[in-house]
């Protein structure tokens, strides 16, 4: 074997060993709706596929999925929306039957490790409100946040004491 196509087949073998992993998994309340973000780092531009479900009971409910078929009684409650390593299930009319423990799975296609799964336990009264705040933090960069807040900075009076 050539050794440069050698050195290429191993490259893309490592390449695939970690093309994604889940690093946060959060819920919370928006209004009367849940919002689950799952946060990921991808290290290759290849699909991602996911899956939210619920543990209830003993039992898996698949929510919203691009692996499986998800269950009629979430299909028109539930949608995803995905933005750069974000993964968001938004479920509407958040209430205490559905709460459980939420999974977040991910696969990017051609990877070879396996998916990716994350669990978090949701109860309606120990969840916080989502706060927009947060919403602008993960799409903006700290730079552009610290730039935008200096006018803030300048017009507060700071006293010594």
């Amino acid at each position: 074997m050539n050794p440069t196509v050698g050195i290429a087949v191993i490259l893309t073998v490592l390449q695939a060993a970690h093309c994604q992993m889940i690093k946060d998994l959060s819920a919370c309340l928006l209004g009367q709706n849940l919002r689950v973000d799952c946060r990921y780092e991808n290290k290759t531009s290849n699909p991602l596929t996911y899956e939210f479900s619920i543990t209830k009971d003993n039992r898996k409910h698949v929510i919203q999925s691009t692996i499986s078929v998800s269950e009629n009684i979430y299909r028109n409650r539930a949608n995803v929306t995905m933005h750069k390593n974000l993964v968001c299930l938004h479920l509407q009319s958040f209430t205490t039957s559905d709460e459980g423990v939420y999974m977040c799975e991910l696969r990017a296609t051609h990877d070879y490790t396996g998916n990716q799964i994350k669990n978090i336990t949701v109860i309606k009264d120990k969840l916080e409100k989502c706060a927009g705040f947060s919403l602008l933090i993960q799409n903006t960069s700290w730079l552009l946040l610290l730039l935008l807040s200096l006018p803030l900075l300048q017009a507060v009076d700071f006293v010594s004491l």
